[in-house]
C-alpha cells in the first residue's frame, strides 16, 4: 500500500504553501447525498463571483459530473491523462455552460481505474496543482476506499456532505472517522506499538478499553509525551467542514450539530459548519437538465444557500476576485 506521506513528500513544499486554499475535496460516506450537485453548484457560485474554478470528477468508479453539465460523451477524461494518452492535464480540461467554470471528466471507462497506482496518484496531483485555477473542487466517490480517503486527505480544505437521514448521518461520521484513522496510521504506521493501539481504537468492539481518541491519547502516554504531541498535531491538521443537504425544516438544520458533537466527543475533531442547502423543488425537478438550469439561472432556494457558502469561502480563504453582488442578482 502506498504511503500518503510519500505522495505529499513528492508534491513537496509547494503542497502546503501554494495550494492550501486552492484544493477543496467534497466527500461523504454514502451515495445519494448530492455530492456532485453540491460540487457543481458551489463551483458555479464561486465562478460567478469572479473566480476561475476547476471541477474534477474524482469519482473514479462512477463518474457523472460531466452529464450534469450537459456533456454526454466527453472527448477526453481523466483516464486519458492517467494512462498517458495525453501529456498534460490541461489537454483533458473541458468548458462548461458557466463562465469561469471548467471540468475534468471522470474516468470510469476502464477496468481498475477506481484504484490508481501510487505513481499515477502522484503524477495526477503534481499536474493538478499547476492548473490555471483559483479553486479546484474534487468531487469524490462514495465510501471509504483508500483512494477516496486519500484524495480527501490530500486536499487542505475538506467538505463532507450529508443529509438529515439517519443512514447518511451514520455514514458521514464513519467517513470522517475513517479519514482520521487513515491519517493516524500514516503518521505512526512504522511504529508497531503505536500502530497496534491505533488499530484497537479504530476497530473497537464491545468491551474494548480504547474506544475513543481521548483514550487512545491516554494510552500513548506509555510510549512517551512526544507521541501524544504528534497525535494532537495530526488531529489538529484535519480541518473538516460540513454541508447538510436537502434540509426541509428547522429540526433538520440541527443535523450538523449532532455530527459535530459526536466527532468532538469520540474523535476530538472540531468540525465546522459551511452551511445548509434547503430542499428545493425547482432544483430537484432540474436534475435531469442541469445544463439548462445553470444557464438560465432560475430562481431557486438552494442557489441562495450556495451563494452564501461561496461568499464565505471567498471571504475567509481567498482574496475576492470581484465584489460580491447582491443575493438577488445571483438568482435571476
Amino acid at each position: 500500500m502506498e504511503s500518503l506521506g510519500a505522495v505529499r513528500k513528492i508534491i513537496g513544499g509547494y503542497y502546503m504553501d501554494e495550494i492550501k486554499n486552492k484544493f477543496w475535496a467534497v466527500g461523504g460516506g454514502k451515495g445519494g447525498v448530492g455530492k456532485s450537485i453540491v460540487s457543481l453548484l458551489l463551483g458555479t457560485s464561486l465562478a460567478r463571483l469572479g473566480n476561475k474554478v476547476m471541477l474534477v470528477d474524482a469519482d473514479l468508479g462512477g463518474s457523472n459530473l460531466h452529464t450534469l453539465v450537459g456533456i454526454r460523451y466527453p472527448k477526453h477524461t481523466l483516464a486519458d491523462f492517467i494512462n498517458k494518452r495525453v501529456e498534460t492535464i490541461d489537454e483533458v480540461v473541458m468548458e462548461t455552460p458557466v463562465e469561469n467554470l471548467k471540468i475534468i471528466c471522470g474516468a470510469d471507462d476502464i477496468l481498475g481505474m477506481a484504484n490508481p497506482k501510487y505513481t499515477q496518484k502522484t503524477r495526477l496531483f503534481n499536474h493538478l496543482k499547476r492548473l490555471d485555477a483559483d479553486l479546484i473542487l474534487l468531487d469524490l466517490g462514495a465510501g471509504t476506499s483508500f483512494t477516496t480517503v486519500d484524495f480527501f486527505l490530500y486536499a487542505p480544505n475538506k467538505i463532507v456532505v450529508l443529509t438529515p437521514q439517519i443512514t447518511s448521518i451514520q455514514n458521514a461520521y464513519g467517513f470522517i472517522k475513517a479519514s482520521l484513522y487513515r491519517q493516524l496510521n500514516e503518521t505512526f504506521g512504522k511504529d508497531e506499538n503505536a500502530a497496534e493501539l491505533i488499530k484497537r481504537a479504530g476497530n473497537s468492539v464491545q468491551g474494548e478499553a480504547i474506544d475513543s481518541i481521548s483514550k487512545l491519547y491516554d494510552s500513548f502516554n506509555a510510549l512517551g509525551e512526544e507521541y501524544q504531541q504528534k497525535m494532537l498535531q495530526c488531529i489538529d491538521n484535519i480541518k473538516i467542514k460540513l454541508i447538510v443537504n436537502m434540509v426541509k425544516d428547522a429540526k433538520e438544520r440541527n443535523v450538523g450539530n449532532i455530527v459535530k458533537s459526536v466527532a468532538k466527543n469520540y474523535l476530538a475533531l472540531n468540525l465546522e459548519d459551511l452551511g445548509v442547502v434547503q430542499y428545493d423543488n425547482v432544483l430537484g425537478s432540474s436534475i435531469n437538465n442541469m445544463a439548462e438550469f445553470l444557464t438560465k439561472r432560475r430562481d431557486s432556494l438552494a442557489s441562495v444557500n450556495f451563494y452564501e457558502m461561496a461568499s464565505n469561502i471567498i471571504k475567509n480563504y481567498l482574496k475576492p476576485a470581484t465584489a460580491c453582488p447582491p443575493v438577488s442578482s445571483v438568482n435571476r
